[in-house]
């Protein structure tokens, strides 16, 4: 699914990651931990296509989601790309306040060049799946903590995504809520063999991956 090789990134005379390489498998959930600044979000931003690595001269650095180099995409390709095959859910849900929680669903096939009118069934579909349908009208301001990022989560699935990426999903939840999101995570691999690769500080959410990666200094110290 994912094959990142000798992925370096450095901002001037920082260098955050140095030569990192990870490999994950389909429906595979992978948890990414360690201290601040060691290059977590950093490593997941590469991967989710958000940023590019800094390329040394003398090795090979590329990073492949469904043997696609997407290092070696241009902007407009990558957008597409990004758009078509990659979910993200952050910390922050990021819904637009203006539109109900059914449209902020939608807004990624929209995005995609569809219309709501033909896609709203399945954001409706999602919204069912995540306990949602009685919210689908309601604006984010109008939801708890929780139901906005199942929302979240739900936009992420809307593309069909080949893999979602998650920076502290559940970092402003209480601890019932990001208990449920957390099993969600497990229930959707499960149910659509879906891949997740997920950054947190949150210790029951990275034992419960499939495989705990932890960021030491820029690079994954038991090996990607």
């Amino acid at each position: 699914m994912i094959i990142a090789n000798n992925v370096h990134k450095r901002y001037k005379d920082l260098e955050v990651l140095k030569g990192v390489s990870l490999h994950v498998k389909t429906g595979e959930i992978v948890s990414i931990v360690g201290a601040s600044g060691a290059g977590k979000t950093t490593l997941l931003q590469i991967l989710g296509t958000l940023e590019r690595p800094t390329a040394p001269t003398d090795f090979d650095t590329f990073v492949k989601i469904n043997g696609v180099d997407v290092t070696s995409l241009k902007d407009k390709k990558l957008s597409k790309f990004r758009n078509q095959h990659i979910g993200f859910i952050f910390q922050f849900h990021q819904l637009l306040p203006e539109f109900t929680a059914l449209e902020n669903v939608c807004i990624p096939a929209m995005i995609h060049g569809q219309k709501f009118k033909n896609v709203s069934a399945r954001g409706l579909e999602l919204l069912q799946f995540l306990g949602l349908q009685d919210r689908a009208t309601h604006k984010p301001n109008q939801l708890s903590g929780g139901e906005q990022q199942r929302v979240a989560v739900a936009r992420a699935l809307m593309n069909q995504p080949d893999v979602i990426f998650a920076d502290e999903p559940s970092g402003n939840l209480d601890s019932k809520n990001a208990d449920e999101l957390h099993q969600l995570f497990f229930d959707l691999r499960d149910e659509f063999n879906q891949t997740f690769v997920l950054v947190t500080h949150n210790k029951e959410l990275a034992d419960m991956a499939d495989r705990k990666l932890e960021m030491v200094d820029g690079n994954l110290s038991n090996g990607g």
